[in-house]
């Protein structure tokens, strides 16, 4: 695997101490509207434009990955691994575990 699923206190205190750090959510916008770490980047996975969205991003940066259950975030992840992103974090759990533990 070449990205880290972090719990979320693990992935709060990860993001807390990593320079320049970008959180991507990738849900749906309604999804979204229910609630999300602030600051983090929307960027719908289920999107047209997703694929084009994240080859566009800069890959030198660290990212956190976020959606509802951690499955999708995953997968963005993954795809971002084999195209040259090298520091991704996946917040296991999702958003539902997030709420449940950490709750920004």
């Amino acid at each position: 695997m070449s990205y880290q699923n972090l719990n979320p206190a693990d992935f709060k205190t990860t993001l807390e101490q990593t320079k320049d750090a970008v959180i991507i959510d990738v849900r749906t916008a309604p999804e979204i509207a229910a609630g999300k770490i602030k600051g983090a980047l929307e960027i719908d996975f289920y999107g047209a434009d997703f694929t084009q969205k994240i080859l566009e991003l800069d890959k030198t940066k660290a990212y956190f990955m976020v959606c509802r259950s951690g499955g999708r975030s995953g997968q963005a992840c993954s795809f971002m691994s084999q195209n040259g992103f090298k520091e991704l974090y996946n917040l296991a759990g999702g958003m539902i575990a997030w709420e449940v533990e950490v709750k920004n």
